[in-house]
């Protein structure tokens, strides 16, 4: 919280996206239990406890809530299912009838066994720990709703927003309200700062990406500090390169998560002071460990370590990253010589 304040710490808080999950063998078993990944979401008992799992583990600064950012379609009154091996797959929201279909507010009577983890585990939380909630961004999450499930290059909600912008916007818009209301409802409920995902943000040309990128988180933004003012709001637009200064400063977000092919020089130019950044070290260099792992951790260090920083991956842990490495990772950052 300290240094989404603008506040340079060292050595500098960390934690990792995804750090909840299947590279953990507690996390396989809890989920096992669950039965199903959208039962895990929506069981608060469970997902309080795998929440808490790496901050037991590891003692990260920081614990992100666990659900995903398809419960809000789903508390609009989307089908969304989680298949096996096949990941999440959804009724598409391509027409307007569809659209009409589903909820104009969104049912936190649905999310309330979410709210019920953020009680829980800000109940179970030590005050050092910062406790962060979550949305996925409209752009990213209407990808998913359009063509009911990921696809590779994003192509059926690029092309709808092409060929009916009026519907696609409609649909942008109902997912900033309801983003809205869903963040208010964690802070009220306990989390200390909320992340916006905005995971295929860099596919967007640089128009669209201002108007599906950039406007709805500001948005989010605005609405969410007009009910809780002063609330700490993280954006993260993956690959998002050299448009991630004008995102910080049209968004008006309190830190930027970089992904790790972000150029460091630029960011501490164009980014880093005007607001605090989170990153940016490459998974798959996790996996990989030893040496190239040591490597990569002190290269963030010399790019960041002199700002307002928080260490993270630059994107989500593997389910393949051996624990021994995460680790190792940890005790390089807490353990490094601080930055002249």
């Amino acid at each position: 919280m300290r240094v989404l304040a603008g506040e340079r710490l060292w050595p500098p808080p960390m934690w990792m996206m995804r750090q909840a999950g299947r590279y953990l063998p507690e996390y396989r078993a809890t989920r096992d239990r669950a039965g199903s990944f959208l039962a895990l979401c929506y069981n608060a008992e469970l997902a309080a406890e795998v929440t808490m799992q790496p901050i037991r583990r590891f003692g990260f600064d920081a614990a992100i809530l666990f659900s995903d950012i398809l419960v809000v379609p789903h508390a609009l009154g989307q089908a969304v299912r989680f298949e096996a091996g096949e990941g999440p797959k959804l009724d598409p929201v391509a027409t307007s009838a569809a659209l009409d279909a589903i909820h104009q507010e969104i049912d936190l009577g649905v999310l309330q066994p979410v709210l019920d983890t953020v009680t829980k585990v800000s109940g179970m939380l030590s005050p050092e720990t910062t406790f962060l909630g979550f949305c996925g961004a409209p752009w990213t999450v209407a990808t998913y709703m359009v063509a009911g499930e990921g696809t590779e290059d994003q192509g059926p909600a690029r092309q709808l927003a092409y060929n009916d912008p009026g519907l696609f916007g409609a649909i942008i818009d109902r997912l900033v309200k309801a983003s809205v209301t869903y963040l208010v409802a964690q802070l009220k409920a306990g989390v200390d700062a909320v992340q916006v995902f905005d995971t295929w943000a860099g596919i967007l040309p640089d128009a669209e990406f201002d108007r599906w990128a950039i406007a709805p988180t500001r948005a989010i933004v605005e609405g969410v500090r007009a009910q809780v003012p002063g609330a700490r709001i993280i954006g993260f637009p993956r690959g998002a390169g050299a448009r991630l200064a004008r995102y910080a400063a049209e968004t008006g977000v309190d830190g930027v998560g970089l992904d790790w092919t972000a150029d460091a020089a630029y960011v501490r130019r164009e980014v880093q002071g005007k607001v605090a950044v989170q990153g940016n070290v490459d998974p798959l260099v996790l996996i990989a460990g030893g040496e190239a792992l040591d490597r990569a951790v002190d290269a963030a260090i010399a790019a960041y370590g002199h700002g307002p920083w928080i260490f993270n991956l630059g994107h989500g842990i593997t389910p393949n990253a051996p624990i021994a490495h995460v680790e190792r990772m940890i005790k390089r950052v807490r353990t490094s010589t601080e930055p002249k």
